[in-house]
């Protein structure tokens, strides 16, 4: 009876240690938290965006993980409010082993910058370069938004020489009367200033604004040869639908930064859309297409082309820079003692990280915040975004600003 017992004991013994192994197992997972936009101004990009990220995740975490240790995606809908945003990161902010936010947008990166501080973590923002002039544990996805603004006026300078014009071109600037509307122009308009650019007192109107011709027509009596439409599509297609309603895109040159037309506002106004210029940090249109990695992701596990949009691929960059930290933290720290200052610390050593032609080389160091420092200029004909110059790299317009 005591043998019998003695067995059964040990049974329910070795039953609970291989429990006790497996939660231990199943514990082995990192979280990554994404404060986005699913259904406010910018979901039309983020979504692909995210869906982009949580496919490359999902992709890692079937094949085993990063050494072991599986990636728990955390997306959350702030609507692009920076309330909803804060109130959100300081629920997950005691997610254990949470080691990345992401912050959608410039305003909510800068409300949740000083809690990062604090906690000791990092994050990503779009592009802000405030976290560039004064190096914090905020990272940016590319290239700074002022930095984008000088490569799209250089190409304007190179384009008005090439047209056979004298002097400097005239160039109009509207956006959305927000942080990130406002951060393009904090060393962009010093920029232009340098290279000898007129720029036009700046027109900022509210995001969800449906009409933009009372500004349109401001920068057009104002002499503006060429126009830079900001905010994120489909902002900027709705922008230069007015415009060409107005009969302006006929003889005024429209540009657009990072968030303008996508397969989005193509695929509903390719006429209208004819002859804009990206400035872009990551492949656009056909480019896009033509990159495998990106694509045949998003075939295993979303199907038909029919829908891609190439913010899809910004996503999965997103990924590969997630990952790759994280292999580096837990080199340096082990899984048990990881914390968000370890990846925060993984993050200055990605320098030169490749991103599968998605974006130019990662350029996070320890005196960088930059993504990558390429942009390549696309023009929208017959439909199709295609580039009209190789990759090159945009201007340091951050140094020109006093933060």
């Amino acid at each position: 009876m005591k043998a019998r017992y003695l067995n059964i004991c040990s049974v329910f013994a070795g039953l609970f240690l291989t429990l006790a192994l497996f939660r231990v197992t199943a514990a082995k997972e990192v979280s990554y938290l994404s404060l986005a936009d699913y259904t406010g101004p910018i979901a039309g990009l983020n979504v692909p965006a995210d869906m982009g990220l949580s496919d490359f995740i999902k992709e890692i975490n079937e094949k085993g993980g990063v050494d072991g240790i599986k990636i728990n995606f955390i997306g959350i809908d702030t609507r692009y409010d920076v309330a909803r945003a804060v109130s959100a990161y300081k629920r997950y902010r005691r997610t254990e082993k949470l080691l990345m936010v992401n912050s959608i947008s410039t305003g909510i990166g800068k409300a949740v910058a000083g809690l990062i501080e604090k906690d000791k973590r990092a994050q990503i923002v779009p592009g802000d370069g405030e976290y560039q002039a004064h190096v914090q544990r905020t990272f940016l996805w590319g290239p700074a938004y002022q930095d984008a603004l000088a490569a799209t006026f250089d190409w304007i300078m190179e384009d008005w020489k090439a047209k056979g014009n004298a002097g400097a071109p005239v160039v109009g600037y509207l956006s959305w009367d927000n942080p990130y509307g406002r951060e393009h122009l904090r060393g962009g308009q010093e920029y232009a200033q340098k290279i000898g650019i007129k720029l036009l007192p700046p027109e900022f109107f509210p995001p969800g604004t449906l009409k933009h011709d009372v500004y349109l027509t401001r920068l057009a009596k104002g002499g503006a040869n060429y126009i830079h439409a900001g905010g994120v599509d489909p902002t900027p297609t709705n922008v230069i639908r007015d415009a060409y309603s107005l009969g302006l895109t006929k003889k005024i040159q429209f540009t657009t930064d990072y968030w303008g037309p996508t397969e989005l506002g193509l695929g509903v106004h390719a006429e209208v859309l004819e002859g804009i210029v990206i400035t872009s940090f990551f492949q656009r249109g056909e480019d896009a297409k033509a990159n495998s990695f990106v694509t045949d992701m998003w075939k295993r596990n979303r199907g038909s082309m029919e829908k891609f949009n190439e913010v899809y691929g910004m996503g999965i960059s997103w990924g590969i820079t997630f990952v790759e930290g994280l292999k580096a933290s837990v080199k340096a720290a082990g899984f048990e003692k990881l914390e968000g200052d370890d990846m925060y610390k993984a993050y200055q050593t990605l320098k030169g990280l490749d991103k599968k032609g998605i974006q130019g080389p990662c350029a996070y160091s320890d005196k960088s915040r930059r993504g990558s420092l390429e942009v390549k200029i696309y023009r929208i004909t017959k439909g199709k975004a295609l580039p009209i110059s190789d990759w090159r790299t945009a201007p340091d317009a951050v140094s020109l600003h006093k933060f």
